[in-house]
C-alpha cells in the first residue's frame, strides 16, 4: 500500500487508538469528566490529523533523497520525536483553554501526552510497516503518487 492511500489508512487507525488513549489520560491527569476530556481528545486527534498528513508528506519528501534507505531505528526515533514535537505547540494551549488549566499545567499534561505518545508512534509506525509494508520512500523508489 502506497501514496494518500497509505496516509490515510495509517492516520485513521492511529488516530483511532488515540482518541481512546488520550480522553482516558486526561481524565487521569487533568482531572476532567469523560465527556469534557473526550473533546478535547477529539480537538487533539484533529489537530493530529493534520499535523501528521503535513509531517509524515515532509518527513516522507526528505527520506526520499537520503542515499541510505530503509527505516533504522535511529530515523523511527527522529520521526516520532519530529511529530511529537510539533503537537506540544499546538495542544499547550488547547488544552489550557478548554481544560481551565493553566500554561504550566497543559504543559506538563502534554509532556505526560507526549512521552507515552513517542513510544505509541514508534510502536505503531514499526507495526503498521510490518503489516502493510515500507512506503516507496524508504524502499529506494520514488513514492508513489495516491
Amino acid at each position: 500500500m502506497q501514496g494518500l492511500k497509505r496516509k490515510i489508512v495509517y492516520v485513521s487507525l492511529f488516530e483511532l487508538f488515540a482518541v481512546a488513549l488520550t480522553t482516558t489520560t486526561l481524565m487521569l491527569l487533568a482531572g476532567s469528566s469523560g465527556a469534557h476530556a473526550s473533546v478535547a481528545a477529539v480537538a487533539s486527534s484533529t489537530v493530529a490529523v493534520v499535523w501528521n498528513f503535513i509531517f509524515n508528506s515532509m518527513f516522507e519528501a526528505w527520506e526520499a533523497r537520503q542515499t541510505t534507505k530503509g527505516r533504522s531505528v535511529a530515523r523511527r526515533i527522529a520521526h516520532a520525536i519530529g511529530f511529537e514535537g510539533g503537537l506540544v505547540a499546538f495542544l499547550v494551549p488547547l488544552f489550557a483553554w478548554w481544560l481551565d488549566i493553566s500554561l504550566w499545567e497543559a504543559f506538563i499534561v502534554d509532556l505526560w501526552i507526549v512521552v507515552f505518545f513517542l513510544v505509541y508512534t514508534f510502536l505503531f509506525s514499526l507495526a503498521f510497516d510490518r503489516i502493510f509494508g515500507l512506503p516507496a520512500s524508504a524502499q529506494g523508489g520514488q513514492p508513489q503518487a495516491a
